[in-house]
């Protein structure tokens, strides 16, 4: 259910979620929301999404009045400026998470889909949505070596004039990186201008990107500045530029062959003087061996090739990360500083973070909203101890996912399990697993027999019924 009074955006969130085959039913306000619950299509509603901004209601009581009638139903809200005290404010009156408008079609379908499934909905927006302030490159906090390497291959190219194209995961900071690249750069008197191609309907590529005159189609009312013009003598963000239509693809390698743009309906072309710094999260060399992005285009853009490795492949970084965030979410209106706990921090060791840094600011901004105390801990985090569950730190691309081999780790109440008992484990699922056969059992497990039989006795396990 879509509770909100504006025709565009009902239309909008009813055919991007009709992509993955939602149905949307929607309410004006919030009067027409809770006597929804009542009838047939209300008992069947996996998820709510409300706008803040609607004028007829007030958005965080009927958040609460939902939550007290059906405690489970996941709620999204929608703003149009992305507050911390928007956020703060909704959280705690019982929000699920909250979207920034205007609305970018993967980022509302993840967080329709981790709503429902239970997880964390970690990359629905990025960092600096939330945490708005641009880090230069000695700022960004991370040690590993494979991100260090991406840093100094973005502060080579900071001051130069060539296209850098930054490719990685949702969520590991593709952004924060083009803001750093940008603060170095001579052009970082002016604003960095933000597109994010995939949230742009095909048939407004060209408007937003080159502009238009007035009456130049219909419904151009008046005319429009594009957002390279916008830009000139500055930096263009490209964000999810794998999302461009191949038509759009064209006229954007023209601009960056011509240094000229013709805005729509206009008699002439005008020169721009604009970096452009792209960002994806495909490959983009495997979208153009599968015809999707123009060959062209691709070499056109990765003059210089930046990749950023996602969080599960840097988890040593997890600790600082987690402080520095915390103080940064600690600067934002209604919320305060806090520290962390060694165990809330091995907790978030365990988890591979699929929505990387994203994912993981959005959780410690969720747990410092609801937290009481004057610290985080395990408890803290109900969510990532349930996801990580049975998993090994780095999780199952570690290798061994330790759910699937039917090792538990830690206790229903969050705690590790005490070391003998999950020894134990493993070596009764050797035993099954080898169907008894103690010479392989040994084997796999880089022990001798003897110690093997040594260990079933202190263990005491039983090797026939095990």
């Amino acid at each position: 259910m879509l509770i909100d009074d504006e025709p565009a955006q009902r239309r909008l969130v009813a055919a991007i979620a009709a992509r993955r085959g939602w149905r949307t039913i929607f309410a004006g306000d919030g009067e027409t929301a809770i006597a929804t619950l009542g009838t047939p299509d209300g008992m069947a509603l996996d998820a709510v999404i409300l706008d803040h901004a609607s004028p007829d209601f007030d958005a965080t009581a009927v958040i609460a009045e939902l939550r007290a009638r059906r405690p489970q139903l996941p709620i999204l809200m929608l703003t149009a400026n992305g507050s911390v005290a928007c956020a703060v404010e909704s959280m705690r009156a019982g929000a699920t998470d909250f979207l920034v408008k205007p609305l970018a079609s993967e980022r509302l379908l993840a967080a329709l889909e981790a709503a429902v499934g239970g997880k964390t909905a970690g990359e629905l927006r990025p960092l600096t949505e939330k945490l708005s302030v641009p880090l230069a490159f000695e700022e960004i906090v991370g040690s590993a070596p494979q991100f260090r390497a991406a840093l100094a291959i973005a502060a080579k190219a900071a001051r130069a004039r060539v296209p850098v194209l930054i490719e990685g995961e949702s969520g590991v900071g593709k952004e924060v990186v083009a803001d750093a690249v940008h603060n170095a750069s001579p052009r970082n008197r002016k604003d960095v201008v933000r597109v994010n191609c995939g949230a742009i309907p095909a048939n407004l590529v060209e408007s937003e990107l080159f502009g238009h005159e007035k009456g130049a189609f219909t419904g151009a009312f008046e005319r429009k500045i594009g957002r390279f013009q916008e830009a000139d003598g500055g930096t263009l963000f490209l964000d999810e530029v794998g999302e461009m239509p191949l038509e759009a693809q064209v006229k954007l390698l023209r601009v960056l062959q011509s240094g000229e743009i013709q805005p729509i309906g206009a008699r002439h072309a005008r020169e721009v003087d604009v970096r452009v710094i792209a960002a994806t999260n495909k490959t983009l060399l495997a979208e153009v061996e599968a015809g999707r992005f123009r060959e062209d285009l691709y070499y056109r853009l990765n003059v210089v090739q930046v990749t950023i490795p996602p969080l599960r492949e840097r988890t040593g970084d997890i600790p600082a990360l987690a402080r520095h965030l915390l103080g940064r979410i600690a600067e934002q209106p209604g919320l305060r500083p806090l520290g962390i706990t060694d165990d809330a921090l091995a907790l978030l060791g365990t988890y591979d973070w699929p929505g990387n840094v994203r994912q993981l600011q959005n959780a410690l901004f969720r747990a410092a909203v609801l937290c009481d105390g004057d610290g985080l801990t395990r408890a803290d985090f109900p969510q990532i101890a349930q996801l990580a569950l049975g998993r090994p730190a780095g999780g199952a691309s570690g290798g061994q996912a330790s759910g699937a081999a039917g090792v538990t780790l830690f206790r229903p109440d969050g705690n590790l399990r005490a070391l003998d008992e999950i020894e134990a484990d493993v070596i009764r699922l050797a035993i099954g697993h080898y169907r008894g056969r103690m010479t392989e059992v040994a084997r796999r497990l880089g022990i001798g027999r003897s110690t093997l039989y040594r260990k079933l006795g202190e263990l005491g396990i039983d090797q026939s019924a095990a």
